[in-house]
């Protein structure tokens, strides 16, 4: 029987798995952080669907940084974070109906938003009550239409929500939602593999 997202990543903590999250994602993040944090002026920072919160420690050091929030709908993933981060906040809930208690500047998301049957209310509500005006949202996925090597995962991961979209789909998710000047581009290809694709966007 399949399991739910939330499952397989708690099942992750227990296994000690979440570790290879960062080790699998971190070039790939850098690449998202280096286009998204490059502003001069003071930012607040969400991750969405943060795992074990190892791109909010690493945000949280950056010295433009005044506020760094984690959020994930994994209860065993969010323990982890706070037992290895007593600085940064992190919430266990629903991504796609929480609502931080202020809107921020940059929200991070990386290997998240195909785990949810509708993405869209997820980055419209990331739009909608996250986001502040002139905000950035950028968004990571291995798992797309043209990345062929990934369309096996279901089978082998055994997760039960896995929305396979093409690039220009997920664009037009984030266009639905309101976001403004989108770019997209890819990290890590290499021979069938089509790498990361990011997408970046803007509220105004």
């Amino acid at each position: 029987m399949k399991k739910s997202p939330i499952e397989i990543f708690s099942d992750w903590v227990d296994d000690g798995k979440d570790d290879g999250m960062e080790i699998n994602h971190s070039s790939a993040v850098s690449v998202m952080l280096n286009k998204v944090l490059n502003i001069t002026n003071d930012y607040s920072f969400i991750d969405a669907g943060c795992g074990n919160g190892w791109v909010v420690r690493k945000v949280s050091k950056n010295s433009n940084c005044l506020k760094a929030i984690g959020i994930d709908g994994s209860k065993r993933m969010i323990e982890k974070a706070k037992s290895l981060d007593t600085i940064n906040n992190y919430y266990c809930n629903e991504l796609s109906t929480w609502k931080p208690s202020e809107k921020v500047e940059i929200v991070h998301s990386m290997e998240v938003l195909y785990y949810f049957k509708n993405p869209l209310i997820v980055i419209k509500n990331i739009y909608d009550n996250w986001l502040k005006e002139n905000g950035k949202f950028i968004m990571g996925i291995d798992f797309y239409f043209e990345n062929k090597p990934t369309h096996n995962w279901p089978e082998k991961t055994n997760v039960s929500i896995m929305t396979l979209l093409t690039v220009k789909q997920w664009e037009g998710l984030f266009i639905k939602a309101g976001f403004k000047n989108i770019e997209t581009s890819r990290s890590g290809e290499k021979n069938d593999w089509k790498g990361t694709l990011i997408i970046m966007a803007s509220k105004n």
